[in-house]
């Protein structure tokens, strides 16, 4: 069971990893493709709707050339 602190820590990388991917000017079916993804997983993901594994979030970042880190700074 996932607690309220961990839906918003959950939540908040989401909305870190949209404000990077939009600061990039890449589209969510674009990384989806680059990271062998629906485009619906990655809106899920942003959307803080899913908790993504670590693998998969070094994937993304790694498409958005962001070191993963830079998701988990408050």
């Amino acid at each position: 069971m996932i607690d309220n602190s961990e839906k918003i820590f959950i939540k908040n990388v989401g909305k870190k990893l949209r404000e990077k991917r939009l600061s990039r000017k890449i589209s969510q079916k674009l990384l989806a493709i680059d990271c062998d993804l629906q485009p619906s997983q990655i809106g899920r993901i942003e959307r803080g709707e899913i908790n993504t594994s670590i693998g998969m979030l070094f994937k993304i970042c790694k498409v958005l050339k962001v070191d993963v880190s830079e998701l988990f700074r408050t």
